[in-house]
């Protein structure tokens, strides 16, 4: 009897010693599925790349909630264009760059975002005709010689607001491509510095009536206020 109770409390022993470090194992078994728990949590930052009417550059973002976020980026873009005033067809070249901050509101917690914010606007742009006939400028014919090339330049405000609509993903980490359509209200081309260098560029009258040119072009832009956003972005958010 004796024996077979030794026997029963040398199994006993062996089983609590066999099971303690099996109980010692599980704990931090749980601990590290906490942890894994813990590193699937959505993207609150995201980096990438928008490219569209504003030009092409970095963004980054931050998310800080299901509902507020923001975001920072800049755009460079270079093209050329030609724009016809009063018998005269310019050659102009446009230069966009510019920086913007913006808040963006998540209604329904989800991608699709309302956003107002503010771009440092460096647009800029140059315009240079070289008649190849007799042409009218203001109100008086000139010929090729006498006009030479005309120059001018076309600037927008410093600063100017911004609001657009669009769609940026969800909170998952990873890969994302977003859009977003708008306008920026940078208000009317300013357009500027008019010059020439033909044989009669100093002459006042036909600086007067240069001036009248310039007149000219600056009503065929009066209109253009708003400048339109579309821009679409791959982002990463991590």
């Amino acid at each position: 009897m004796k024996t077979s109770t030794l026997g029963v409390a040398m199994a006993t022993a062996c089983l609590a010693l066999i099971a303690q470090p099996a109980f010692a194992q599980a704990g931090p078994v749980q601990k590290t599925t906490t942890h894994s728990t813990g590193d699937t949590k959505s993207g609150r930052f995201r980096i990438g790349l928008t490219a569209g009417t504003l030009g092409i550059g970095p963004e980054i973002g931050y998310r800080a909630n299901r509902t507020i976020g923001v975001r920072a980026n800049a755009t460079f873009l270079s093209f050329s264009h030609s724009v016809k005033s009063n018998n005269v067809r310019y050659d102009g070249k446009a230069n966009l760059k510019s920086g913007g901050v913006m808040l963006d509101l998540h209604p329904f917690g989800g991608g699709f975002f309302l956003s107002a914010g503010a771009r440092i606007n460096g647009n800029a742009g140059r315009l240079r005709a070289t008649p190849q006939s007799t042409t009218t400028i203001g109100a008086i014919a000139y010929t090729p010689a006498q006009i030479g090339t005309i120059s001018g330049r076309a600037e927008v405000k410093n600063v100017a607001p911004q609001l657009t609509l669009g769609y940026g993903g969800g909170l998952h980490r990873g890969l994302s491509v977003n859009v977003e359509a708008g306008a920026l209200f940078q208000g009317a081309v300013r357009v500027r510095d008019y010059s020439s260098n033909g044989t009669l560029a100093n002459d006042p009258r036909f600086i007067a009536e240069l001036e009248k040119e310039r007149l000219n072009t600056q009503r065929k832009v009066d209109d253009y206020k708003v400048y339109p956003i579309l821009q679409v972005g791959l982002k990463y958010r991590f």
